[in-house]
């Protein structure tokens, strides 16, 4: 599947974070962050009105402390499309 967008995906002990070089995204939980990041997209009007945006969100692994590494498969990169 390829995605319109690409972003990091992180935790920060009280929100998810989802980010690229352009735009950043935050919420307590997922429903949170997909409204937030859906907020920034608008806002940024790269996409037209009305249309359906694949993010592919991909775990940053270099946010986990070393020892922590070896349960990185506790951790997950997810899709999402957004209906702007």
């Amino acid at each position: 599947m390829r995605a319109d967008l690409d972003l990091k995906l992180s935790h920060d002990g009280k929100r998810w974070v989802a980010c690229n070089a352009m735009l950043e995204a935050q919420g307590e939980d997922f429903l949170q962050l997909d409204a937030a990041l859906t907020e920034q997209l608008r806002a940024r009007a790269e996409f037209p009105a009305g249309s359906r945006v694949r993010v592919f969100m991909g775990f940053d692994f270099d946010t986990l402390p070393r020892w922590m590494r070896q349960y990185q498969s506790h951790y997950f990169n997810r899709y999402v499309t957004i209906e702007l």
